[in-house]
């Protein structure tokens, strides 16, 4: 896999998917907003407790999949990080789903749990290469997440970002990287996130640094602080200032009640948004994405619970 050109990273037009382009089976629906731009859903599909507050009684595992994807806009895979799934498993959940449904994948552990990113070159070429591309048009971001003890060197940090390729089997790559160590809150961080073109994972966590400065044409958030106390996992208010920030970074501005690292300005231009739900009361969090969708303005198919 040959290594990625700074210049070109992210700047490569969306093309056709080849064999994973073909017509889904999967009825289409209205766009997640009126602009198109705001996607909300969860960290994977198969979870017990789901099934006894979002999935229907009785509702055969094997329909999961296809009951969330008409109920969120987004998902993120999250087997992935743990191990290498079959590219057959990949054309399978393309075709399950809604022609405009898109997943962000998480990609292998291998490659970011490593003392030196540098040579993690066959790990990224082994996940890339594993039928990732068979989600086509579906592909959402990839997800780099590093672990909470992996401190920031530029130099190494840089040798990683150049292995990340634009594209495979000609469907186009965008990467998000989910930094954990209190050392990427640096300009020097957010200089080479910018200039390799990656997203940077927004968190509500207070166990990770969270940076909202943009580094990227596309946000990415990971909500984690939901409550098991709350119906939706978190509170109206809270909810309506959700849809508030993914509304503003849509339209291209950012939100004025998230502190920045810098005192930078983002480019005023239109934003696809990525918002999931994934941890604290995991229960919680299919109701959760739901309540922010209907903020936003989406609302599931019609033929959504047949």
């Amino acid at each position: 896999m040959p290594a990625r050109p700074a210049a070109k990273a992210a700047s490569m037009p969306a093309v056709p998917a080849g064999p994973a382009s073909k017509a889904s089976t999967a009825p289409s629906r209205k766009a997640a907003t009126p602009a198109g731009l705001v996607r909300v859903g969860i960290g994977g599909w198969n979870y017990a407790p789901w099934r006894d507050n979002f999935y229907p009684a009785k509702l055969p595992q094997s329909r999961e999949l296809a009951y969330a994807s008409r109920h969120l806009s987004a998902i993120e895979i999250n087997s992935t990080y743990h191990g290498t799934q079959k590219r057959t498993s990949f054309a399978k959940w393309r075709d399950e789903t809604p022609d405009d449904f898109v997943f962000a994948v998480k990609a292998s552990r291998f490659a970011t749990n490593r003392r030196v990113l540098a040579e993690s070159g066959d790990s990224i070429a082994r996940f890339v290469d594993s039928g990732i591309a068979e989600l086509g048009r579906k592909l959402g971001p990839v997800v780099w997440q590093f672990a909470p003890t992996k401190q920031f060197d530029a130099e190494d940090f840089e040798a990683f970002l150049q292995l990340l390729p634009d594209s495979v089997e000609g469907v186009r790559l965008r990467h998000v990287l989910e930094v954990r160590h209190p050392s990427f809150r640096s300009p020097d961080y957010l200089k080479l996130a910018r200039k390799y073109k990656a997203a940077t994972v927004f968190t509500d966590s207070h166990k990770f640094p969270s940076m909202p400065d943009l580094t990227a044409d596309f946000v990415y958030a990971r909500l984690m602080e939901s409550s098991e106390k709350l119906k939706t996992g978190y509170g109206p208010k809270a909810l309506d200032q959700w849809a508030e920030r993914a509304q503003s970074w849509a339209r291209g501005a950012q939100p004025d009640d998230l502190p920045m690292l810098e005192d930078r300005k983002p480019a005023a231009r239109k934003r696809e948004v990525f918002i999931f739900f994934i941890n604290g009361a995991k229960e919680r969090a299919p109701a959760a994405a739901q309540a922010l969708l209907e903020r936003l303005g989406w609302t599931p198919p019609a033929d959504a619970d047949a």
